[in-house]
C-alpha cells in the first residue's frame, strides 16, 4: 500500500528533484514532478464496457534568466528527457523579452515572512487528508463491485443505466532554486450515474480523496429515483421563473464564479466581476464563499503549483466581494502599502494563473422541502450543463437544464416539464436568494473540488426548450 502511495517513492522523487534542478543552467529554477496511476471502470447499457488503468507523469520546469522566463513540460521522466526539458526551459527563456512585472520564483522566505506554515517536509507516511490508503488499495473487482449494484437496481426498474467509476493515487514533489521543497501523496475517487428510461434521466455523483466516503447505493438510489420522477415530460413555455437549484446546478454556477472572476489575473486585468468592486456588495447578504485548500470535506492539497502553503481567503462574505486568489506573479505586481506590506501568494498558482481550487460556499438553514414548500410557482433544477460564458465582468452564462427539471406551484411538485437553455447573470441571480440549504454537497470542478448546498432563487432567464 505504501508502494502505491509512492508511486515513484516518496524519497526518490525528493532525489530525483534535487537533481534536475541542477540540470537546468539559469539564474534561477523550478521543477514541478507530477506522477500518478488512474484507473477507470466505465459502463453503458446496464453492462461493463470498459476497464483500464494508466499510469503517467509529467515534470514542467521555468528557468529564469533576469526577468526572461521560459517554461517547458515533459511526460519523459528519464534523466535525459529531463535534461532535454531543461535545455528547452532554457532555450524559451532566451528567446523572450523582458517581463517588466516578474520579480523572482517564490522563495521559503516569502510565505514564512507572512507567518504561513512551512511547506511540509516529505511525509514519513501518508497524510489521510491529501491520501486515502482505501483509495490506494481499490482493486477493478471493488470497482465493478459498486457499479454492479448501480446496474442491478436500474434493471430492477426497467430502466438503464451508465457512467464510471475512477480512482486515481499520486503525488506531486516541487522544488525551486531559492530553496522551497514541497512533496505529498495524493489519492481521489469519483463515482458517476445517469440512469435512463425511454423518456426521461436521472443522475447522481460522488467524489472525495477517500474511497471510502462514496456510497455506490446512495448513488444508485439517487440516481434511479430521479429517472422514475423524470418520465414523460411535458412542454412548458421558457421564461423567467423562480428556482430551487440542487447542489448539482449552484456547484456549475459557483465554478463559474471562480473562472470568471476569483482569480487576481482576471482581477488585475478588468474582466474579472470583482474588478473595481472590493469590498462593495456584489450579491445577496446569504452568499458567502470562501476557499479552503486544508479544508478536509473538499479535495485538500496542502500546497499550490509553485510549493506555496495553502491559505484560506474569503472571498465573497455575505454578499460583499473581499478578495481573490493569489499567485507569486500577480502578487508582485501589486504595489506595497504602508497598512500591509507587500502583496503576497495565498498558494493558489495553477499553469493558466490563480483559481481557487477548494470552494465551499456557507450553508443555510433550509431543507429542499422547506424549498419547495415555499416556492408559488417555480422549476426544481437537478443540474446545468453545456455552459458558456458569455460576459464574464458581469458573468452571464448559457447553458441547458438536464437529468430532472420539474415544475413546481403553489408549493408542490406538479411534474417533469421539458429541458430548457438559460442565458443568466449569476451575479445577479445570487442577489435574489429565498433560501439557502442546510447540507452541502462536493462536487468536482473545472480547478478543483467546490462544496455546496442548494439554493432557493428569486429569478432565472430560461430562454428556450428542447424537445426533450
Amino acid at each position: 500500500m505504501r508502494d502505491k502511495l509512492a508511486t515513484a517513492g516518496d524519497g526518490r522523487i525528493m532525489d530525483f528533484l534535487e537533481r534536475a534542478l541542477g540540470w537546468v543552467e539559469a539564474d534561477q529554477a523550478e521543477v514541478v514532478l507530477r506522477t500518478g496511476e488512474e484507473s477507470l471502470t466505465r459502463y453503458a447499457n446496464n453492462a461493463i464496457h470498459q476497464n483500464v488503468a494508466e499510469k503517467s507523469g509529467e515534470a514542467r520546469i521555468r528557468a529564469v534568466l533576469g526577468r526572461k522566463v521560459g517554461l517547458a513540460c515533459t511526460g519523459d521522466l528519464s534523466e535525459e528527457g529531463i535534461k532535454a526539458a531543461a535545455r528547452e526551459a532554457v532555450a524559451i527563456a532566451r528567446l523572450q523579452p523582458d517581463n517588466p512585472d516578474f520579480k523572482s520564483l517564490v522563495s521559503k522566505e516569502d510565505f514564512e515572512a507572512v507567518g504561513a506554515p512551512a511547506a511540509p517536509p516529505a511525509p514519513p507516511a501518508p497524510v489521510p487528508v491529501f491520501a486515502a490508503p482505501r483509495t490506494a488499495e481499490f482493486s477493478p473487482e471493488d470497482r465493478a463491485d459498486a457499479v454492479k449494484g448501480i446496474i442491478d437496481r436500474a434493471k430492477s426498474r426497467g430502466l438503464v443505466a451508465a457512467g464510471a467509476y475512477t480512482t486515481a493515487v499520486g503525488e506531486i514533489a516541487i522544488g525551486n532554486t531559492l530553496g522551497v521543497r514541497a512533496h505529498t501523496p495524493l489519492t481521489s475517487a469519483s463515482l458517476t450515474a445517469v440512469v435512463m428510461s425511454e423518456t426521461g434521466s436521472g443522475y447522481a455523483d460522488s467524489h472525495s480523496r477517500d474511497v471510502t466516503r462514496i456510497d455506490p447505493s446512495a448513488v444508485a438510489i439517487e440516481a434511479v429515483e430521479k429517472c422514475l420522477a423524470n418520465r414523460e415530460p411535458v412542454a412548458i413555455d421558457p421564461g423567467e421563473f423562480e428556482v430551487i437549484l440542487e447542489e448539482y446546478a449552484v456547484a456549475e454556477l459557483t465554478e463559474y464564479l471562480n473562472y470568471l472572476g476569483f482569480g487576481a489575473r482576471s482581477l488585475q486585468e478588468g474582466h474579472s466581476f470583482m474588478s473595481g468592486m472590493l469590498g462593495r456588495k456584489v450579491m445577496d447578504s446569504r452568499v458567502t464563499i470562501h476557499d479552503d485548500g486544508l479544508d478536509p470535506v473538499g479535495n485538500p492539497l496542502p500546497f499550490d503549483l509553485e510549493g506555496v502553503p495553502k491559505q484560506q481567503v474569503t472571498l465573497i462574505d455575505e454578499g460583499v466581494a473581499r478578495d481573490v486568489v493569489w499567485d507569486s506573479f500577480t502578487a508582485g505586481r501589486e504595489k506595497r502599502t504602508k497598512a500591509k506590506g507587500p502583496r503576497r501568494s495565498t498558494g493558489h498558482a495553477m499553469a493558466g494563473g490563480p483559481f481557487a481550487q477548494n470552494l465551499f460556499m456557507a450553508a443555510g438553514s433550509a431543507q429542499k422541502q422547506q424549498m419547495v414548500a415555499d416556492c408559488e410557482r417555480g422549476l426544481l433544477i437537478t443540474r446545468f450543463h453545456y455552459v458558456r460564458a458569455v460576459h464574464p465582468t458581469r458573468t452571464v452564462i448559457t447553458g441547458m437544464t438536464r437529468d430532472g427539471t420539474f415544475l413546481v406551484e403553489h408549493g408542490k411538485i406538479i411534474g417533469p416539464v421539458k429541458n430548457f437553455r438559460f442565458t443568466q447573470s449569476i451575479t445577479e441571480a445570487f442577489s435574489d436568494v429565498r433560501q439557502v440549504g442546510r447540507t452541502r454537497k462536493i462536487q468536482g470542478g473545472m480547478f478543483g473540488a467546490v462544496v455546496v448546498p442548494a439554493m432557493h432563487l428569486g429569478r432565472f432567464n430560461f430562454t428556450g426548450r428542447t424537445e426533450h
